[in-house]
């Protein structure tokens, strides 16, 4: 069975969406830039675009706050990957809604979404989505592995990653420079 891996990019300072997320700008003031060494441009853009595809090849399901629902449904125009089940962690329920690109969200709960998620995900990764989720599952022991993609910016304020957690983070392999530096970890469980 996958892992359950928190794959993230994050500023210097440490923020998953700058100030002022709301629905007109959902990864807050300058948030987006974090997600632009997907694109695969700049200096070292063939090691940024290498990592997405392996990231994006061992992708099997996803979890996802329902935050990040809510702000995301309407740029992704479905699910964060086509036809990837996406499992939204939530404490307000509801029927499965299929995505414009074919992939289906289930609502569930943190414990029978992580459940539902590593099942359907098979040998591949479960990816999680949302810095309140990620803490949710570090917290309850669910989370397998972390991977960062620290991104050279300040943002100075919006969505902190972690808030106060603990926990030990053990490398897994060599970081890999790009255009940002990709950070891999093991989460250390007692």
């Amino acid at each position: 069975m996958g892992k359950v891996v928190l794959d993230v990019s994050v500023s210097v300072d440490g923020f998953t969406a700058g100030p002022d997320v709301r629905d007109e700008e959902p990864m807050g003031a300058g948030g987006e830039g974090l997600h632009e060494w997907h694109a695969g441009e700049g200096p070292g853009g063939e090691a940024d675009l290498a990592v997405a595809r392996e990231l994006d090849a061992r992708t099997g399901a996803a979890l996802i706050g329902r935050r990040t629902f809510d702000l995301g449904l309407r740029p992704w125009g479905g699910t964060p990957w086509p036809g990837v089940p996406s499992f939204v962690v939530t404490h307000r329920t509801r029927a499965d809604l299929v995505g414009g690109n074919g992939g289906t969200f289930a609502f569930a709960g943190l414990e029978d979404a992580t459940r539902r998620a590593r099942e359907a995900a098979g040998d591949k990764d479960v990816r999680v989505l949302g810095a309140e989720t990620a803490r949710a599952l570090l917290g309850a022991g669910l989370l397998d592995e972390v991977q960062l993609h620290l991104v050279p910016v300040l943002l100075g304020g919006g969505t902190p990653l972690f808030a106060g957690e603990r926990a030990e983070l053990v490398p897994e392999g060599e970081a890999i420079t790009g255009s940002v530096t990709h950070l891999r970890y093991r989460v250390r469980k007692p």
